[in-house]
């Protein structure tokens, strides 16, 4: 209806390269990841191999120096394939971003690297069993230890926590009675004494996606592992970042809207009920005519924010605005969709079914629609 413009020639010869790698490497093993809740290493180390990795990490650490575009057809093309599974946004876009945007030259040079050739899987350690989307609540505290720093807690509902050999951990540094001020972010790396984690988590969804619980028993880490130029300033580097995680969701869900619309027209033609194709009753025809004006609408606001998000003027509310109404429209198309296959659209063996449970968490991660509502309301 609308053309997207965003993209040029080289973005949409990146776009072919990784339909081409979702085809023919992640989805012919995402039955096996998902039964055995989590994806293989070695797809991390061939995304790697492939430069999928890090995109917008600059080449002088081993990524790509692409703009976010490159990371918003990753995500795309993710979603179209229906590989659930690889947790490539979490590690190339939030913890790879943490480390280039506030880290020291040190961390950088340790980490990023690896982390753009798949060697080292990263995660972003910030929900608590208690705490939910208040991060000025957490638990987890480190406390100074000669030259080290000491911590203790536990987080849950970890993406890559599985699978992790980095982590970027929210603690508790300090007790001013201002929860923002004393939050700080700390690198962990898997196999430190102390440090571990749970097995994946059973999940509704996304079930070869490896979402655990970790836990900090006297995990003792240098001061040299704390990120930023000193404590407290955890709370002020997540809200920086926030606004272009929660465009990711926003991405990821009008992908997802997109994808199910598109099963479900050919499903609808191909279907025949009393003689005739679904796609042919006026019911089925009104109902796709809704859903494709209103993910029109999405896409086009999705691509506002991607364009501000190039200019780095992205507003917090608008970022929230879009994960909200974005993962609002999913959850309601992916339905409209299984209703529209009938009983097949309950069977896993159809891709519309796995989209049903895989697409009711884009409401709750990221912070939960109700608290991207307050978020927008504060601005009015």
């Amino acid at each position: 209806m609308i053309p997207r413009t965003l993209f040029g020639p080289e973005h949409e010869a990146f776009r072919k390269t990784l339909r081409r790698f979702f085809a023919e490497e992640v989805m012919p093993h995402h039955e096996r990841w998902e039964e055995q809740t989590h994806v293989d290493r070695q797809i991390w180390h061939r995304a790697g191999e492939l430069g999928f990795l890090c995109l917008t990490i600059p080449e002088a650490y081993g990524g790509m120096g692409a703009d976010r575009l490159y990371s918003a057809i990753l995500m795309e093309e993710q979603t179209f394939a229906g590989a659930s599974g690889v947790g490539f946004a979490v590690h190339s876009d939030i913890i790879a971003n943490y480390i280039c945007n506030f880290g020291n030259e040190a961390q950088k040079r340790h980490w990023l690297p690896k982390m753009a050739s798949g060697e080292a899987i990263g995660a972003v350690a910030m929900t608590e069993p208690g705490t939910g989307s208040d991060l000025q609540a957490i638990k987890t505290h480190a406390r100074k230890d000669g030259d080290d720093y000491v911590l203790n807690g536990s987080k849950i509902f970890i993406t890559n926590g599985y699978l992790s050999d980095v982590v970027v951990v929210a603690v508790k540094t300090g007790d001013s009675g201002d929860g923002a001020k004393d939050v700080s972010l700390i690198l962990v790396e898997a196999g430190t004494p102390g440090f571990t984690k749970a097995r994946p988590l059973k999940k509704v969804g996304m079930k070869a996606q490896d979402t655990c619980e970790l836990y900090f028993d006297n995990v003792r880490v240098p001061q040299s592992n704390l990120l930023g130029a000193r404590e407290g300033m955890g709370f002020v580097m997540l809200m920086k970042e926030l606004a272009w995680e929660r465009l990711i969701i926003a991405i990821l869900s009008i992908a997802g809207a997109q994808a199910a619309l598109q099963y479900t027209l050919e499903y609808t033609r191909s279907r025949k009920v009393f003689g005739k194709p679904v796609a042919a009753y006026q019911n089925t025809r009104f109902k796709l005519a809704e859903m494709k004006a209103e993910i029109t609408i999405g896409q086009v606001f999705v691509d506002r924010c991607l364009e501000l998000q190039l200019h780095e003027k992205l507003a917090p509310d608008a970022a929230a605005a879009a994960k909200y109404w974005t993962s609002d429209l999913l959850c309601k198309v992916v339905d409209e969709c299984v209703q529209l296959h009938g009983g097949y659209g309950y069977m896993l063996e159809y891709p519309i079914a796995r989209a049903y449970i895989d697409s009711r968490a884009s409401r709750i991660y990221g912070g939960t629609n109700e608290i991207m509502k307050e978020l927008i309301a504060r601005t009015l």
